[in-house]
């Protein structure tokens, strides 16, 4: 699609790309030189790749990731989150298409963005999610306050309201003021599920050693969020209103406890996996932890109703990408092999057994990201960006690929 082209990125396993079967293409998003946002389409008709349209700058940060979804009416949105800063989407000129001269828009609503996490509902309302840095705007918190927010447009993304326009709250996801510092929230997935949003993340800070920025990671929590009512429950369904604070996630979100480590201090992974099985009333997460060696340990947890959480250690040498449903029961884990290598592995996991390997794909470079793209139809299923050789995003020599 585009040899010796991404930068080094963190964008996590959200909205890389989509499907749009009435103008029988497949658009996708990456990020080049300088962190700057292109996207290219794939037409199915003629087989046929374009060439990458640059839509927007990216600041120089690997924070600044493209995002993609496809509105309701057609529009192509990329959003990208200045890091820290502001929240701005480019949208494409036409429906159906990345061709012309996209605009570019910040979102005042989103006044501080990390991370952002879009999600598009099965009412055609649009979904943000967000970080923002607390101490940024307000002294009074320390550097480890990095709570979640979101911002909502219901009209294909022309104009949007904060979250806490929406519901009275500052955040939505906000444990503050923990004993440990670890006051930050990474989400490593967010999850459309027929009329909810699964997500799950884990905690970061400083720790003992004081108040410091993703100094140490710990635990796994789950929740969905409900777009109707703006609430959030817990897998046992409880509902715990428009906000979710420390004592909600720590009595009723926790999947794992995982203790502090100095050496190989972030782990759990940044990345981390959600879905669901047995017709949505069985949640899980997968996720990674780091052992002293630096070897990752995947992990799965399920939900069971009357049972709680049932986690089950998978192995150990795959980093867990994105995943994907196979069946009414079992989901497809797409993976790349540690150490880093070539390829790409795919494991089948009916959540709550062990995993087995079901296939590899061969690359001719190591893979850094792997996104499912939406809707997917052949031979446009997967994205794949390749690795960059450095982490300055001034370099930008990782190929991206599409596999079927």
């Amino acid at each position: 699609m585009a040899a010796a082209s991404a930068a080094r990125t963190d964008r996590r396993p959200v909205a890389g790309g989509v499907h749009d079967p009435r103008a029988g293409k497949t658009f996708i998003s990456w990020g080049g030189f300088q962190e700057d946002n292109y996207v290219q389409e794939y037409d199915h008709r003629l087989a046929v790749w374009s060439a990458p349209v640059r839509v927007a700058g990216g600041d120089n940060d690997s924070h600044n990731y493209p995002t993609l979804i496809q509105a309701d009416d057609g529009h192509l949105l990329v959003f990208r989150g200045l890091h820290n800063r502001e929240l701005w989407v480019a949208r494409s000129p036409e429906p159906h298409s990345i061709a012309g001269t996209w605009t570019d828009t910040i979102i005042p609503e989103g006044l501080g963005a990390t991370y952002p996490m879009p999600v598009k509902t099965s009412t055609g309302d649009i979904f943000v999610f967000i970080r923002e840095t607390a101490g940024d705007f307000d002294p009074a918190f320390p550097t480890d306050t990095r709570p979640m927010k979101y911002v909502r447009s219901t009209d294909d993304g022309l104009s949007w309201q904060s979250s806490t326009a929406l519901t009275g709250d500052r955040w939505c996801i906000a444990p503050l003021n923990r004993a440990d510092n670890m006051n930050e929230i990474y989400l490593g997935q967010i999850r459309v599920e027929g009329d909810r949003i699964a997500m799950v993340w884990t905690l970061a800070g400083g720790g003992p050693e004081g108040h410091l920025h993703d100094r140490y990671h710990r635990n796994v929590y789950y929740a969905t969020f409900s777009p109707a009512d703006l609430r959030f429950r817990s897998a046992a369904g409880r509902d715990l209103g428009t906000s979710v604070d420390d004592a909600d996630q720590e009595r009723y979100l926790k999947v794992a406890a995982t203790e502090l480590q100095t050496v190989n201090p972030r782990s759990p992974d940044y990345i981390s996996l959600v879905g669901s099985t047995l017709g949505g009333r069985a949640p899980f997460v997968v996720w990674m932890q780091l052992d002293a060696q630096a070897r990752v340990h995947t992990h799965s947890a399920v939900h069971l109703a009357g049972i709680g959480w049932r986690a089950t250690e998978l192995g150990t040498g795959a980093r867990v990408r994105d995943m994907e449903p196979a069946d009414d029961v079992s989901w497809r884990v797409h993976a790349t092999p540690d150490p880093a290598a070539t390829g790409v592995d795919t494991y089948r996991l009916v959540p709550g057994l062990p995993w087995r390997r079901e296939s590899t794909l061969a690359t001719p470079q190591p893979i850094q990201r792997i996104e499912v793209i939406a809707g997917h139809h052949r031979p446009a299923r997967l994205l794949l960006t390749g690795a960059s050789s450095a982490r300055e995003v001034t370099v930008a020599d990782g190929d991206v690929y599409v596999a079927g």
